[in-house]
């Protein structure tokens, strides 16, 4: 039994595919003529150049008040802290790193924290292990 469309033509179902291409496929590196509305507009002459931000920070993909490699070494000891071991303290963190296979470094920086305390989340767990975390989010 051969399926078809109830509603169009194969004709017109490739028409209407081929008017939609560009917005699917995106610009491509060739660039799209479907698109070309989405390309800004050259500066003028004596016109400044356009930026994403005008006043003149610019964001990179590190928060305010960390560093890249804070980023990168906070996300590594999240690799290895479950979200089932959050809330959690000392030793169910401990014990989820080494499930999780961590290596010596991560174990033995868990195995500073305090006793006593409850960690809601990896941040926290960063922040007690003595690293500074973002000054503002979002």
């Amino acid at each position: 039994m051969e399926r078809g469309s109830s509603k169009h033509s194969p004709r017109l179902d490739d028409q209407m595919s081929q008017e939609v291409e560009g917005l699917v496929q995106g610009p491509g590196t060739a660039g799209s003529r479907v698109d070309e509305f989405r390309q800004p507009e050259p500066a003028g002459e004596d016109q400044p150049e356009a930026t994403t931000a005008p006043a003149g920070d610019l964001r990179s993909g590190t928060p305010q008040g960390m560093t890249s490699t804070d980023v990168e070494q906070r996300s590594r000891l999240g690799r290895f802290i479950s979200l089932s071991a959050l809330p959690g303290d000392r030793g169910s963190l401990l014990q989820n790193a080494r499930d999780n296979n961590a290596p010596d470094d991560i174990v033995s920086a868990l195995e500073g924290l305090p006793a006593d305390t409850s960690y809601q989340t990896v941040a926290e767990v960063w922040a007690a292990l003595g690293h500074k975390n973002e000054t503002t989010r979002w």
